[in-house]
């Protein structure tokens, strides 16, 4: 299939060769009738792509109806620093300018004048080109429309984010912004009503703004139409783990899991059978070889009880030991706990305790136990999603291979 949305080999740094390329027409369409750009996202069928698969038209109405407020901001979320996920990081190094259109467009539509780019520290090099990028927006034509429509300045900001994992929730990156330790706020208030410095706050995923363009430029029904079955436009995945070709694939979504590992990943390495997926990052349940069937969307995913996520897809063969990758995943969980929740900083450091005695054959079936009844009870204890995350790895561990962890007992 060819790329709908990366176009990495033909955009370059210049925001002229964007526009006489690829870009510019979605923005010019959103121009001559703002009004109408959230009703064609809602009719393209649009869903959050950094994980949530919530409906982003409902999430922008929420900000576009908050008329009586003087400032509103848009942060677009490039933190991604889950293990497995990097795609925000191919878009914002090899087309910036996709996802400035993208945030502009979303800009004019709630009526936004605070637009931040909020980018893992990591990415040195994409942080700088999309700081370019920016200088040459601002001084476009299509930039003074945008203002005049807004009927106001539009200020744009480039930030490293804090670098934490946790850095990423929406209310954490709105505590970065405001220049915070990246806390997780409780809800409500809710973001779109109250977040940076008071005023009504839109968080969005890089990937779902790289859409917004090419939606605005083509039409609903033809985002529509890219997707399989009744799945709409397509989504990038990240795919590594135990395949011959590991990398960054944009595939409509709804694509079958076998089609992502087998056609495009060149199958398993050594030729080995497929034992487990991580599916959606290493904090989404895992599916098993019964599984290489569901078509990769959200809805299919939750009902085989995991979730697409951010499309990272880990794939681990047979010989892979389960309790050593999970105990890895957890371990990294427990390190990124920010602390505020003592439920999960001692929830994930005991959990992770456990697993490293079992993985290394110092358990006993009292450990074991332990570590079920944690995972029974902790659940919903913390403010944000991390210590759920944990758990439900853990659980579907434990659901589709208990014989590992009893294996490992003393």
């Amino acid at each position: 299939m060819n790329n709908v949305l990366l176009h990495a080999d033909s955009i370059g740094d210049n925001l002229s060769q964007w526009l006489n390329g690829n870009g510019g027409d979605g923005l010019q369409n959103a121009l001559s009738e703002p009004s109408n750009i959230i009703s064609i996202i809602e009719q393209a069928g649009l869903r959050g792509l950094g994980g949530s698969g919530f409906p982003s038209y409902k999430k922008w109405q929420f900000v576009a109806d908050q008329v009586a407020k003087p400032d509103k901001y848009l942060i677009c979320n490039g933190n991604e620093d889950e293990p497995g996920t990097f795609k925000d990081a191919h878009l914002l190094l090899h087309s910036p300018h996709q996802v400035i259109e993208g945030a502009l467009i979303t800009a004019l539509a709630n009526g936004i004048n605070h637009i931040v780019f909020y980018i893992n520290p990591e990415q040195e090099l994409a942080i700088e080109k999309v700081r370019i990028a920016v200088e040459q927006w601002q001084t476009s034509d299509l930039f003074a429309q945008i203002e005049a429509h807004l009927n106001s300045a539009l200020r744009i900001h480039v930030m490293a984010s804090s670098g934490h994992y946790i850095g990423g929730e929406e209310t954490a990156a709105i505590e970065s912004v405001e220049g915070h330790f990246p806390f997780p706020r409780g809800k409500p208030p809710f973001p779109a009503v109250s977040g940076v410095h008071g005023s009504p706050t839109l968080i969005n995923n890089i990937e779902t703004l790289s859409n917004v363009p090419h939606i605005l430029k083509n039409g609903a029904q033809w985002y529509q139409d890219l997707g399989c079955g009744n799945s709409a436009g397509t989504k990038i995945y990240c795919l590594s783990g135990d395949v011959l070709q590991p990398g960054v694939y944009e595939l409509p979504m709804g694509t079958p899991l076998s089609e992502l590992i087998y056609d495009f990943g060149g199958g398993m390495l050594l030729e080995k059978e497929i034992k487990a997926v991580f599916t959606g990052g290493a904090s989404s349940s895992i599916l098993t070889p019964k599984d290489l069937d569901v078509p990769l969307d959200f809805d299919s995913v939750h009902a085989r009880g995991s979730s697409l996520g951010t499309g990272a897809m880990i794939v681990v063969s047979e010989g892979t030991g389960i309790v050593k990758r999970v105990t890895e995943y957890v371990n990294f969980y427990a390190h990124s706990s920010c602390g505020q929740c003592p439920p999960c900083k001692t929830g994930t450091f005991y959990i992770s305790q456990l697993l490293n005695k079992i993985d290394t054959g110092q358990a006993s079936s009292y450990d074991l136990d332990s570590l079920i009844n944690l995972c029974k009870i902790l659940p919903g204890s913390g403010r944000c999603h991390l210590l759920d995350g944990a758990i439900k790895i853990v659980d579907s561990s434990l659901l589709h291979f208990v014989d590992e962890y009893k294996h490992s007992l003393t």
